[in-house]
């Protein structure tokens, strides 16, 4: 059938693309999150998993029981020099595999797309160090072979791909995308497209990110020592208060002051609808367009305060076949940064205008902490669940609207219902890169 050819029903496509599996590893109430059913009990509630000392942190508490259990045959001599990225990205591409009844080592996976999202580094560091701080001279042989092998699986921003591309045995496009927390979303847009092109029937994207608790509270610490001084030398175009950490993000509430952090990983199957028909598979929805843009500013760690790069990436995906009035929730970046949300609600006036108060727009960052790659994977999947389930779920820790929201952040701790078949899903890259997708029920 090619590219073009339809299915029954509608305006159905053969090489659209659609979701068929989610799964997680991400910070949960007591075990990590790994489920759909996992994650909707946290998101529903707006529960916060994140837990203070010192600061507020998501952190998975992921233990070997639980990783051995979802990857028993995972080979000895290279899962012993797994970094925390590394089984994370494992588990949720596990979980996801489940999830889509797809079996990795019976050659499901055999000629799909294994795409990863990476942001941070702070997983890679360690092999790093070991590795430079290494005295060829006196080092024994096994000890050599260790070091070799956990700097080749964990030193560059690849390196959950390089395990994930092993495990599916695939033998399909297996590359990594490294542009910060949009980093899973543009790999969504990939996905999307190497299955609209027929070069793939399916796609593993995955986002991961680990984030040092040692490196934020050393960050903190700096950035309370030179607040008085940044306020002295500071510019329009610069924030009026250096990050945060030490108390809750509080996205789109009049209290936000502040960014908590996270790890974890999620991972989202893609596949084209012939493919996913064929195998009579379960559809969350459809990946409809996703678009990637850039404040012009000169500042590498600024962003434009007025939207315009965020309404041009929306305006991408819509093109000349959607209408934003179709459009009837959207799931917001916002991390707590009152800059973030600044920038959002000037995007939603001019993409809305008057309309904009009936307009339902939340974010679960409180949930599980700003984890950086996995965000984009992570809004798809949760934002697929509410069109499925007919229910929004609540902004984590909003109670307090903020003054001047154009639209409404479903405060408090209970979904809202809307029946809705199109969605949006922001995600922001410090210096400016905003990234859009649009997502649509499965016949929408």
């Amino acid at each position: 059938m090619s590219g073009e050819a339809s299915l029954s029903g509608g305006g159905r496509q053969a090489r659209d693309a659609v979701v068929t599996g989610i799964g997680f590893c991400l910070p949960g109430d007591g075990r990590p999150v790994f489920t759909a059913d996992d994650l909707w009990n946290i998101a529903s509630r707006g529960a916060s998993c994140l837990k203070q000392s010192d600061i507020y942190y998501g952190s998975v508490e992921l233990s070997d029981a639980m990783f051995d259990e979802r990857l028993p045959k995972a080979g000895p001599f290279f899962s012993c020099q797994y970094t925390a990225a590394h089984r994370f990205g494992l588990v949720s591409m596990a979980e996801a595999c489940s999830d889509a009844e797809l079996d990795p080592l019976s050659g499901d996976l055999a000629d799909a797309a294994v795409l990863a999202g990476r942001g941070g580094v702070d997983a890679n560091i360690d092999s790093y160090l070991a590795v430079l701080r290494a005295d060829p001279e006196t080092i024994r042989v096994t000890e050599a072979i260790e070091l070799f092998v956990a700097a080749e699986q964990a030193m560059t921003p690849s390196d959950v791909a390089l395990v994930q591309g092993a495990l599916s045995r695939s033998k399909g496009p297996n590359f990594t995308v490294s542009c910060g927390c949009a980093s899973s979303a543009v790999q969504i847009g990939n996905a999307r497209r190497l299955i609209a092109a027929g070069e793939v029937d399916i796609a593993v994207v995955t986002g991961v990110d680990i984030f040092s608790v040692k490196l934020i509270r050393n960050i903190q610490r700096l950035l309370q020592g030179v607040q008085r001084t940044y306020d002295i030398i500071r510019s329009d175009d610069m924030p009026a208060r250096l990050p945060s950490f030490d108390s809750l993000m509080r996205p789109y509430d009049r209290r936000a002051d502040c960014i908590n952090h996270g790890e974890g990983s999620a991972t989202v199957i893609m596949e084209s609808r012939e493919h996913a028909s064929r195998r009579g598979a379960h559809l969350y929805g459809q990946v409809l367009a996703q678009a990637t843009t850039r404040d012009e500013l000169t500042n590498p760690l600024a962003s434009e305060k007025t939207g315009s790069a965020l309404v041009t990436a929306v305006r991408r995906c819509l093109g000349n076949r959607w209408e934003i009035g179709q459009v009837p929730y959207v799931h917001g970046g916002s991390d707590g940064n009152v800059e973030v949300t600044a920038f959002e609600a000037n995007a939603i006036n001019k993409l809305y205008g008057s309309a904009a108060q009936d307009l339902l727009m939340t974010s679960q960052e409180g949930c599980f902490g700003h984890n950086g790659a996995p965000a984009g994977c992570l809004g798809v999947a949760l934002t697929l669940l509410m069109m499925e389930r007919g229910e929004v779920c609540p902004t984590a820790n909003c109670e307090q609207p903020a003054d001047n929201l154009p639209f409404d952040p479903v405060p408090g701790v209970r979904t809202r219902p809307l029946d809705f078949d199109y969605a949006l899903s922001f995600n922001y890259q410090v210096g400016g890169v905003k990234s859009a997708i649009l997502l649509g029920s499965p016949d929408a």
